[in-house]
């Protein structure tokens, strides 16, 4: 059998260490490499001793179907080769790497490591014409002893590396297949007498305040901390001391420094203790509760190579939208993440290199997590994941994989770490009957489930002793996820119930002329489309709708109104709230005409006060309190005034509205209906015309395209697919009967798709009064009606050049049911393009909820206002539904002539049946007798005729 598809862990690779710099020597081998891609392994000459002056130039990190050598696929579930374990196919496209390079001058002789932080799939490495062994585990490090082979000068370092190999079996990992050298290279001279390896146990006794550190490593090494005033303590050693803890709220590290004659390593010390108590998952004593999110190394451009920049933006993006915890899914990442996470705080869930699940379509039928000839290759990803990160204070739990089935192969994984780290527990969602984890994990959990599961009703007694984390909820792909609020209600009801992380924290989009790329955008004859466009910020990191969402649900301090005046609660795990500063601000109608200070005393974490309202003036309109808490000062991840959490409080109604007199009657002219500002069909009954503008509609619509959500991804019917077979996307519109006689004009229709025995009566009553007019819409559903209706509202269209857009409503951001938590009453204005959510795969978007008024006008000012009874939805954009639901990718949404606008009563909620639980109950649109109210005006100049 071939190196390639033997199931062990590779050859000739040096034990696992931890990773770390020191003031030895080293050298980046980062940087422009010769390059050759073969088809396969059989059609590649060797790689030693070719003449490489015709070979391509390649960057390294890299992924080389990113450069133009061969092309991305991506699969979530499913194996892109025959499922023949543990041979792969003899197309297996072969990509040489090869270097040569000088060593400094100053550059020691004795021992020297060779060091790859990442290859996929498999790497075969040679220096100066000796074979230094070969790697698998394409996410792990792999270290060789060189010193011997090195030369001063013209140093040929030569790396085979195949697309596929055995170990691509065990990483099935909802992710593109790329291959390459994707994170660095270094060369490390390694002193004799230095820090071959070290673990620094840091412990923390929320009792008594004292930390304990404790070193494992070499003999002769001393420890410094000079913060805390230790020179030259012995680091195998014990030493307690009293210290302030680390947790991702306040990220205390120590800095420091392990020694030897020979060699300098600086340390960053953070003391925490992670345990298992009461059924609660504890760090310091304290119970946790995770607002995750699941974490792939993803840029759009370079794929899996992400540099410590582009990390750090995550880091800070996650701590601005409140999110404390981080599941690296499904791989350790670069070292720089844990390292950010050590500096700026956040909790981490460390993840083997390891997924099979596509043996799951299968049966499991050959699965390697029962194979025994997988037993070493998961134990040796296991050991490297653990030893490379065993330093970090940011890691809380290890995670042995993920969608892996179970298995004895599993089993001894956990015993293993288990024996290793007896500090951090063990995860593994697929270890269903929890019998060698230590958290009870799930994924997708509807709330009724995760409810029972509060309630500790689970039949399984190790189970239902167990924290219980969702490490996968949420799916947030495309418009959604919906349904996040109520989450979070239950794992603040029940201590048990330790949050989780959402799927997942950025689209994988693959930046391409005019769009982002998803699965089967590169001709793969096997994938699985935009699945893998599913999370929280968009390929560019642009924060998505979702994020805004999530991050609202998850503030760590929450204002609402009490019948007192305001209660402020404090949800963080730690801290309390003297870090923050609470502002106030009284908008009358959307405008603002008061505001000050908010004096609240310091609450401590889990605690909550309430106080009065502040001081406010008489308003003469709706009018809002809102309160905002934002940083006082500066910190590493914000600057001062940054928002933590916000809240508004009714403070006065609208005054009451009589109604205008009515100003008909109805006037028949040239085929025409006059009533008012309006100007009608006379056959049909629809408005032409409003004030001199020329108006399509408004009829009764019911169609908006499809989200991720509503389309689904669960067997048995979607919502979409549902909708689609009933025919809600092409509805007809029958007139039964015009009525224009009197002052009001009554248009009676039916409307219902072609094919059904379904229908929606619908009668429009118009009205006129001055300056405008009134509508009335009555529905009666007829006859076997969906289940559901994807919206019910209006849809009419206006002239393009109403380009610009204000309203007093829920704002600034789209809104729906289910996905409404994070928009405020305002005064709001936007161009109609800006109200567009740009989704990588387009569908429904852009809806503004709550909605009292909104104006489309030109530059000048002129256009239309919409006025609610008392209150509508609306979505503004350049293109149709059919054509939004039609489109695959942003570029084929073409503006023209025309501004759609739909003015809704009711919309469907968006769910996260993408993957996962669909619409709750509370949230789905039934059909049933509807009738609602809306006001039509012409503007003139700004101001409404």
């Amino acid at each position: 059998m071939s190196y390639v598809e033997d199931p062990g862990p590779g050859r000739g690779s040096v034990p696992p260490r931890a990773a770390f710099t020191s003031d030895a020597p080293s050298l980046s081998l980062n940087g422009t490499w010769r390059f050759r891609l073969s088809p396969s392994l059989a059609a590649a000459p060797d790689p030693v001793e070719a003449d490489d002056s015709t070979w391509d130039e390649l960057p390294v990190p890299s992924l080389w179907q990113l450069h133009g050598h061969g092309a991305p696929a991506y699969t979530n579930v499913h194996y892109p080769f025959p499922v023949d374990p543990p041979h792969v196919p003899s197309e297996n496209p072969t990509g040489d790497h090869r270097l040569r390079f000088d060593l400094p001058a100053s550059w020691p002789a004795g021992s020297a490591l060779l060091r790859f932080d990442g290859i996929d799939s498999c790497g075969r490495i040679w220096l100066n014409g000796t074979e230094l062994g070969v790697t698998k585990g394409s996410r792990l490090p792999s270290e060789f002893e060189v010193g011997a082979l090195l030369r001063p000068r013209d140093n040929v370092l030569v790396v085979r590396v195949h697309q596929w190999s055995a170990g691509s079996y065990l990483e099935d990992q909802d992710m593109w297949w790329l291959s390459g050298i994707f994170r660095a290279v270094t060369l490390l001279a390694r002193p004799s007498g230095g820090i071959g390896d070290y673990w620094l146990r840091a412990d923390y006794d929320h009792t008594t305040g004292l930390g304990t550190v404790r070193v494992e490593t070499g003999a002769d090494v001393v420890l410094d901390i000079p913060s805390l005033g230790v020179v030259g303590h012995p680091a195998g050693e014990p030493l307690e001391l009293p210290v302030e803890p680390w947790s991702a709220e306040t990220p205390r590290l120590y800095d420091g420094t392990l020694s030897t004659v020979a060699e300098r390593v600086p340390v960053r010390i953070g003391f925490r203790t992670v345990t298992i108590e009461d059924g609660q998952l504890k760090v310091n004593g304290r119970r946790l509760l995770l607002r995750g999110v699941n974490r792939h190394e993803h840029d759009p451009r370079t794929g899996r190579v992400v540099s410590r920049e582009t990390a750090l933006a995550d880091v800070l993006l996650m701590k601005r939208h409140h999110i404390n915890a981080v599941r690296t899914s499904h791989y350790p990442p670069d070292p720089a993440f844990l390292e950010l996470c050590d500096e700026y705080g956040l909790w981490v869930v460390d993840e083997c290199d390891l997924e099979t699940h596509g043996f799951g379509p299968l049966g499991w039928d050959r699965n390697p997590s029962s194979e025994p000839m997988w037993t070493d290759a998961y134990l040796d990803r296991v050991r490297r994941t653990v030893e490379r990160d065993k330093n970090r204070p940011s890691v809380i739990l290890w995670s042995l994989g993920n969608e892996s089935h179970t298995g004895d192969n599993l089993a001894r994984m956990a015993e293993w770490v288990r024996h290793r780290d007896p500090t951090r527990p063990v995860h593994y969602e697929g270890d269903h009957e929890c019998s060698y984890v230590d958290v009870h994990s799930r994924m997708y959990a509807t709330p009724s489930e995760v409810e029972r599961i509060g309630l500790r009703e689970d039949t399984n007694e190790r189970r239902r002793d167990l924290p219980f984390v969702l490490c996968e909820y949420a799916h947030a792909m495309g418009n959604g996820p919906g349904g996040l609020l109520e989450y979070r209600e239950l794992f603040e009801k029940y201590p048990n119930c330790q949050g989780g992380f959402v799927w997942e924290w950025i689209d994988h989009g693959l930046a391409v002329p005019g769009h982002f790329a998803y699965g089967g955008d590169f001709g793969e004859p096997i994938h699985d489309g935009n699945f893998v466009i599913d999370g929280l910020l968009f390929p560019d990191r642009t924060p998505s709708p979702g994020l805004t969402e999530f991050a609202k649900i998850i503030e760590p301090v929450r204002i609402s109104a009490v019948p007192a005046g305001l209660r402020i609660s404090n949800h963080y795990d730690f801290v309390d709230t003297a870090h923050l500063r609470f502002t106030w601000v009284l908008e009358d109608e959307g405008t603002a005409v008061a505001n000050g200070v908010l004096d609240v005393p310091a609450v401590h974490s889990g605690q909550s006060v309430a106080l009065p309202l502040p001081s406010l003036p008489p308003t003469s309109g709706e009018s809002w309190l809102t309160v905002t808490a934002s940083l006082t000062s500066e910190t590493a991840w914000a600057s001062a005034g940054h928002v933590v959490g916000w809240g508004q409080v009714p403070v006065s109604a609208a005054p009451a509205r009589p109604s205008p007199p009515t100003r008909g009657p109805v006037f028949r002219t040239s085929g025409q209906l006059l009533l008012g500002t309006g100007e009608f069909d006379a056959v049909t009954g629809t408005l032409t015309s409003l004030g001199g503008h020329p108006v399509i509609g408004p009829r009764l619509d019911v169609w908006r395209a499809t989200t991720d959500n509503d389309r689904g991804s669960s067997p048995g019917p979607s919502e979409a697919s549902q909708w689609l077979a009933a025919g809600l996307h092409r509805m007809q519109h029958r007139v039964i009967t015009v009525d224009a006689d009197g002052d009001e004009l009554v248009v009676r229709t039916r409307v219902a798709p072609p094919a059904q025995p379904f229908g929606l009566f619908t009668d429009y009553t118009w009205t006129a009064f001055d300056g405008g007019l009134r509508l009335r819409v009555d529905v009666t559903p007829d006859g076997p009606v969906p289940d559901t209706l994807p919206r019910l509202g209006l849809a009419m269209a206006v002239p393009g050049t109403f380009g610009s857009a204000e309203w007093f409503g829920g704002g600034p951001g789209e809104a729906y049911p289910d996905s409404r938590q994070a928009v405020r009453i305002g005064r709001f204005s936007s161009s109609v393009d800006g109200l567009q959510t740009p989704y990588v795969f387009p569908q429904e978007n852009g809806n503004r909820t709550a909605v009292r008024w909104a104006a489309l006008t030109d530059p000048d000012g002129t256009g239309i206002r919409v006025e609610g009874d008392p209150t509508f939805d609306f979505t503004a954009r350049r293109w149709t539904a059919a054509a939004l639901e039609a489109a695959r990718h942003t570029d084929e949404l073409e503006s023209g002539s025309l501004v759609h606008l739909t003015v809704d009563i009711a919309q469907h909620g968006l769910g996260t049946a993408a993957c996962g639980p669909g619409v709750l109950p509370r949230y789905r649109l039934v059909p049933q007798k509807t009738s609602f109210a809306l006001s039509f005006r012409p503007v003139a100049g700004g101001v409404a005729n």
